[in-house]
């Protein structure tokens, strides 16, 4: 009962959001795959270029429950309340504004706060990268 009340859930929004796009981002699902622990569990996000960004993992996921280094609690990473595009919105933010004392990359948070300089061009020239 809980998967199918999910699954209606995540459709709806996911429809809402393709009938009201918000400029910067799109949402879907990979593989049609809809069955999965929404809203209860963060969805999973995938960046399709790389990624020079403190709060970015590799594998574009980020973990719920307690920030390992203890600035944040389980409830300021992720609520059940969240929408697709509520969630997408985050992400530019965190995008725009790193929070660089609870990294997911260490070395580009490191770099953010020691030599923003150096930072900056690597990000531009991973932009250069994707595009060109």
């Amino acid at each position: 009962m809980a998967t199918s009340q999910s699954t209606l859930l995540l459709q709806k929004q996911l429809n809402e959001l393709l009938k009201h796009p918000v400029e910067g981002f799109s949402a879907g699902l990979a593989d049609n795959d809809i069955y999965e622990d929404y809203p209860l569990m963060p969805p999973k996000l995938r960046f399709v270029s790389d990624m020079w960004h403190p709060n970015v993992y590799p594998d574009g996921e980020h973990p719920p429950g307690e920030d390992k280094y203890g600035y944040e609690d389980a409830g300021e990473r992720w609520r059940p309340i969240h929408t697709v595009e509520t969630i997408l919105l985050s992400v530019i933010s965190m995008l725009s504004s790193p929070n660089d004392e609870s990294p997911a990359n260490i070395e580009a948070a490191k770099e953010w706060r020691e030599n923003y300089p150096a930072f900056k061009k690597r990000v531009q020239r991973i932009v250069r990268d994707s595009i060109g």
